[in-house]
């Protein structure tokens, strides 16, 4: 999977799931922050993640990250 795919599918699931602004998915914005993503929506990308791109992922692993390009990095580097 390239990175172009795997931004695409964070930002339709961003849009989709948590009707989140088009405008606001950009590579340097905070989860927490700039997102709104809080510990509720933890757990609910965990499953998103593992429907979507076949691994799972610790809540505790996506606390650590902070920005969507971090997010898309860590994804990036497990699908390979």
């Amino acid at each position: 999977m390239t990175r172009k795919e795997i931004e695409r599918k964070v930002k339709a699931f961003l849009i989709d799931d948590f009707e989140i602004d088009a405008d606001k998915i950009k590579g340097s914005a905070k989860l927490k922050d700039d997102l709104g993503i809080d510990s509720l929506d933890i757990v609910d990308i965990v499953v998103i993640v593992e429907r979507d791109f076949g691994f799972k992922i610790k809540p505790d692993e996506i606390k650590m990250l902070s920005t969507l390009d971090d997010f898309c990095d860590y994804i990036e580097k497990k699908t390979l």
